[in-house]
C-alpha cells in the first residue's frame, strides 16, 4: 500500500517542530523548502526561512526570503520590517529606511517602524531627525503614550532634561502606569535636586513593581537626602531581600547602620555591619569606602577595648 505524500502544511508543521522545539535548524530548513516546493505561496515558510538565515548572519539569503513575502503579500508590514532589519545588519541604512518608510505607508501608526527609523537617525548622528520622527508619531496618534516616551528618552540622552521631563509627564498623563517613564522621571528629578518629586515617582514604581531593586535603592538615597535614616535603612534592606548580591546596597546599608550603632552600640549589630563590609570587599577588593569604614570600625573597637581594660 502506497504511503500518502505529505502536504505543504504537514511539511511546514514538521519544519516548525524541528525549528522551535528540537532546534534542529538544518532539518527545519529542508522541511521548509519542501513546504514551498509544494506550495510556492506559503508565506509563513518564507518568513521562518528568512528569520533562520538572519540569525545565522546570512543576510543575502534572508533578504531573498523576506522579499518573496512582500511579493506574495504586498501589504504585509512585518515583511518590510524584517527586510529593513536585514538591511540594517548589512549597514545598508538607506535601504533599511526605505523599508520602514514603506511600512508607514501601509500603516501610518506602526510604532516599530518609527522606532527603527529613529534608531537609524541617531546612529547616523541625526539628532534632529530622530526628534522630528517622534513628533510626527505624536501627530499621527496623539493618544499613544509610547511616542511621547521615546521623544522624552531622546531628549534625555542628549541632556535636554527640561524637555525630557515634560515628555515623561505627557507619557504618564496618557498612561499613569508607564514604568519606564516613572523611573526615568524619578531619576531626572534626583539630578535636578528635587528629591520629594523623585520620591513620588519611585514610590509609584514600587507600587507597580515591588521587586524593582533599583527603585528601592533610589528610595534609600532619597530618604537619606531628606534625613530619614530609619526609612533609608528600610529601603536598602528591602532591596537586599529581593537580591542579596548587591555590592552598593550592602555598603549603603552598612554605612547607615554604623551611624546608628555609634548612637546606640550593640555588638551583635556591629558584627552584622562588618559582615556586610567583608562581603563588599570580597566582591570588590578595590571598594575604597568599604575598606575605610572597616578600618574606622576596627579603630573604634580598639579604642573601646583599651578604655574597657583601663
Amino acid at each position: 500500500m502506497a504511503t500518502a505524500k505529505k502536504t505543504a502544511q504537514q511539511w511546514f508543521l514538521e519544519a516548525y517542530h524541528f525549528h522551535l522545539l528540537e532546534q534542529s535548524i538544518d532539518k527545519a530548513i529542508k522541511a521548509y523548502k519542501k513546504c514551498i516546493q509544494l506550495d510556492p505561496a506559503y508565506t509563513d515558510a518564507y518568513v521562518n526561512l528568512g528569520l533562520i538565515h538572519l540569525k545565522r548572519e546570512q543576510y543575502e539569503k534572508a533578504l531573498q526570503y523576506f522579499a518573496r513575502v512582500t511579493q506574495l503579500e504586498p501589504q504585509n508590514i512585518e515583511a518590510y520590517i524584517n527586510l529593513g532589519y536585514a538591511y540594517e545588519k548589512m549597514d545598508r541604512f538607506g535601504s533599511a529606511k526605505q523599508m520602514y518608510e514603506h511600512s508607514l505607508k501601509i500603516n501610518p501608526r506602526h510604532m516599530e517602524a518609527f522606532v527603527n527609523l529613529a534608531n537609524i537617525a541617531e546612529m547616523q548622528a541625526d539628532y534632529n531627525g530622530a526628534i522630528d520622527l517622534w513628533k510626527k508619531a505624536i501627530e499621527v496618534d496623539p493618544n499613544a503614550a509610547q511616542p511621547h516616551f521615546f521623544l522624552a528618552a531622546t531628549y534625555d540622552r542628549h541632556d535636554m532634561f527640561d524637555e525630557a521631563i515634560d515628555e515623561y509627564k505627557q507619557t504618564l498623563a496618557i498612561d499613569p502606569n508607564y514604568l519606564k517613564a516613572l523611573f526615568n522621571l524619578g531619576r531626572l528629578y534626583i539630578q535636578q535636586g528635587e528629591p520629594r518629586k523623585a520620591f513620588d515617582a519611585f514610590a509609584r514604581v514600587i507600587e507597580l513593581n515591588g521587586d524593582n531593586t533599583t527603585a528601592w535603592n533610589y528610595l534609600g538615597y532619597i530618604y537619606e537626602t531628606l534625613g530619614s535614616i530609619d526609612h533609608a535603612i528600610f529601603a536598602y534592606s528591602n532591596s537586599l531581600i529581593i537580591n542579596n548580591y548587591q555590592e552598593d546596597a550592602h555598603y549603603n546599608l552598612a554605612r547607615l547602620q554604623y551611624l546608628q550603632y555609634r548612637s546606640n552600640p550593640d555588638p551583635a549589630v556591629l558584627e552584622g555591619i562588618r559582615s556586610r563590609l567583608f562581603y563588599v570587599t570580597s566582591v570588590n577588593p578595590k571598594h575604597r569606602e568599604a575598606k575605610q569604614l572597616l578600618g574606622m570600625i576596627q579603630l573604634h573597637r580598639t579604642r573601646e577595648q583599651k578604655e574597657t581594660a583601663g
